[in-house]
């Protein structure tokens, strides 16, 4: 099967963002690929909690994911659209994660477990949880040959989520992301390249890049990684576009053969070692 993961430059109103989504769609598309996985926040990246609440809507009659229905069932396709704000009846937002077969009707959403709470050094800090409610429940949905598991950005750091959502079935992760540079550059391959070579599955991260309106700069590099942990697509700077790689079962089978750790996994405790014991070893010694 041929995946693709786009790559874009979101801005902070929604219909500019739904035109340029659908042309590097479209391109996707006749490039070959089956299903299409776009990046998180893709539909508005609001530059703050004011111009979210004015581009959010609630999940029900939202044209931004009506028009991407219309969309994938136009092209026959499996569409992920990698995240979108929706507005909660409590005043917060959900980071939903929504994917459409290729008849435009949805499938699975996912809302994002972990919200990203920190402070980067030179960088205001970022505090998701202020606006956004946290979701409670892993997502695992069929897409034929595959099963593909849905996780949005942050998520990538917690292992143990994958490893529930691989024990589900799932053998193809999402990874839809807004990573900013700084961790980018310094966590953003290493992370995903971990999560396959754990789960012994294919990861397809899209990622946003570059300079926004908003004011933040992403650091793009979306990328496709095989259950052995090799790149085996990527785009390799910050800039829209596409990135294609052609995907298979057997290389699953193959990876999680060779190393059967989802096999070999075992339930443990904990156990914390004493003083006592320290004061043993040094009085053997002496």
């Amino acid at each position: 099967m041929r995946i693709a993961a786009v790559q874009m430059r979101s801005g902070t109103r929604a219909q500019p963002n739904i035109d340029a989504l659908t042309g590097l769609v479209t391109h996707a598309s006749e490039a070959g690929a089956r299903y299409v996985l776009t990046p998180e926040v893709s539909l508005v990246f609001a530059k703050d909690s004011t111009g979210l609440a004015r581009e959010a809507k609630p999940f029900e009659g939202n044209e931004g994911i009506a028009s991407l229905s219309r969309l994938a069932a136009k092209l026959g396709i499996h569409l992920h659209l990698g995240s979108l704000a929706v507005a909660l009846e409590d005043g917060k937002f959900a980071n939903r994660s929504v994917l459409f077969g290729p008849d435009g009707q949805i499938l699975a959403h996912y809302d994002k477990i972990h919200l990203f709470d920190a402070m980067l050094t030179g960088l205001k800090a970022y505090r998701e949880s202020d606006s956004y409610r946290a979701g409670d429940a892993a997502v695992t949905v069929p897409l034929d040959p595959f099963t593909l598991g849905m996780s949005i950005c942050y998520d990538v750091r917690f292992g143990a989520l994958y490893n529930v959502l691989a024990g589900a079935g799932a053998n193809l992760m999402a990874v839809p992301a807004a990573f900013t540079v700084p961790t980018g550059q310094a966590h953003w391959e290493v992370l995903l390249r971990a999560r396959a070579i754990e789960t012994g599955a294919y990861v397809i991260a899209a990622a946003q890049g570059g300079q926004h309106e908003s004011g933040r700069a992403t650091y793009g590099h979306s990328m496709i990684i095989d259950p052995w942990g090799r790149v085996v697509a990527e785009r390799a700077d910050d800039r829209e576009g596409v990135v294609l790689a052609d995907i298979d079962l057997a290389e699953v089978d193959e990876a999680r053969r060779r190393i059967p750790a989802l096999a070999n996994a075992r339930p443990f405790g904990l156990k914390r070692g004493s003083a006592d014991g320290a004061r043993i070893l040094r009085k053997g010694l002496a």
